[in-house]
């Protein structure tokens, strides 16, 4: 039975109202205790349910999201410690505010019980004000990280969806990196004199590299090399459209062919190609984007060579013996200033020699110890391909660029167009 002082005390608590309705556990072995927790608890406006026992009360816990627990330290089978251990260890999705009840008031009884888990005490015998505050306040944590799992479940909805957004665009990009390599059809072509192989390797899902070739009347060729700035989709429809405007053999499409008045088909000057498209990325081109270039006519009889180098790394030529020579001087990128001026610059191929443009992926591909491997880098990577087959030429520099980045992947776009030039003596056989 309760003394007289814990009877007086709850009953100057008179009937406060106006607590918003809460469910209540009351686990109390002393039934005179049970019903005055839970007289007081009723008038108050919470919903109490009331328990004798430990295990009854971890029973009706798991089954349900009762917010608010009151328990006594000394209880039958467990200590108030051990039930607050055995109602933390319980996989619920709420949280449950525990309040010691107790007549201890050692710090070392007080530390244990917060130990195992108990959020608050009040102490025996109970003033009811004290404990009606620490209730409330009990509450407010209750409601607070209620709203915290409902902003999870929120967020997890959302990540959800996001997911299949990202999957699904995943799934978009994968198709449109099949398109873009689409774009450079063959890999490896045989010409008059020589051979052209190409090769492009994009960095993510696509990239804005692009290289290729085309045919010019009179035994010659096109080839280019180009790279949008930036990486992404973006740079992928801008390279594609540059590849409607060169990758391609018809020549009523390809900006870098005109008619002439007798009806046949001839080659701008390279310089003339590149203000063509300087005029009209500005023209025509909305966007801040801008591409470096390298388009050169080679004439597969003689082996002389007419270059534009617009912002693109320097080509290199790899001479039959070994050596590699590094040809132009830089120039503007074009859609960079609507007024660039760009230069054509000849030098001759020799028999045996290849003529290699690149993306600047080769030459800042980083190592695994830092630093790009540059062009002293490709240089001897080139001169230990020179006995390579024109078809293997491509695929074992990728690998040895592969082995000096010691990945597959790598974090930059990477493309090359390599024109191997190899005339035949007069006289021979065709």
């Amino acid at each position: 039975m309760p003394d007289d002082s814990t009877l007086l005390t709850a009953r100057a608590a008179g009937d406060g109202q106006g607590a918003p309705p809460c469910d209540v556990l009351v686990l109390e072995s002393s039934r005179a205790q049970r019903q005055l927790l839970a007289t007081m608890l009723r008038r108050w406006g919470y919903r109490v349910t009331i328990c004798d026992h430990p295990k009854q009360a971890l029973e009706v816990l798991e089954g349900s999201d009762i917010p608010i627990v009151l328990t006594d330290w000394i209880l039958p089978d467990m200590t108030g410690p051990e039930f607050c251990r055995a109602f933390r260890a319980m996989q619920r999705e709420s949280y449950g505010y525990v309040i010691l009840l107790t007549s201890k008031t050692e710090k070392a009884d007080l530390a244990q019980g917060l130990d195992a888990g108990a959020d608050d005490f009040v102490a025996k015998p109970v003033y009811p004000p004290e404990l009606r505050a620490r209730i409330k306040a009990g509450q407010r944590i209750v409601s607070m990280q209620g709203e915290l799992v409902t902003q999870n479940r929120k967020i997890r909805s959302t990540l959800a969806e996001l997911r299949t957004l990202y999957d699904a665009l995943d799934r978009d990009l994968h198709e449109a990196k099949r398109l873009q390599e689409s774009l450079v059809r063959e890999t490896f072509r045989p010409v008059r004199n020589g051979s052209v192989a190409l090769t492009l390797r994009s960095s993510g899902h696509v990239g804005g590299d692009l290289v290729g070739f085309f045919p010019i009347p009179g035994d010659r060729v096109g080839i280019f090399s180009l790279d949008v700035s930036g990486h992404g989709v973006t740079s992928a429809l801008l390279a594609a459209r540059m590849a409607g405007l060169l990758g391609t053999a018809a020549p009523e499409q390809n900006v870098a062919l005109v008619q002439t008045r007798g009806g046949q088909w001839a080659a701008l000057s390279p310089d003339a190609v590149a203000r063509k498209l300087n005029d009209m990325m500005f023209a025509e081109v909305e966007t801040d984007l801008y591409f470096t270039l390298c388009l050169c006519d080679v004439d597969l009889a003689s082996g002389e060579v007419k270059m534009v180098q617009a912002g693109h790394p320097h080509p290199a030529i790899l001479r039959s013996d070994g050596c590699v020579d590094w040809i132009g001087s830089g120039g503007m990128p074009i859609g960079l200033l609507p007024d660039a001026g760009f230069d054509t610059v000849q030098f001759t191929l020799s028999p045996g020699d290849r003529l290699l443009l690149h993306s600047d992926g080769f030459t800042e591909c980083s190592g695994p110890s830092g630093g790009f491997l540059g062009d002293r880098g490709l240089a001897e990577m080139l001169s230990g391909q020179v006995d390579s087959k024109p078809e293997d030429f491509l695929p074992k520099l990728l690998g040895s660029l592969e082995a000096y980045a010691a990945r597959p992947e790598f974090e930059d776009d990477v493309s090359a167009v390599c024109l191997h030039f190899t005339p035949q003596a007069p006289g021979a056989a065709r």
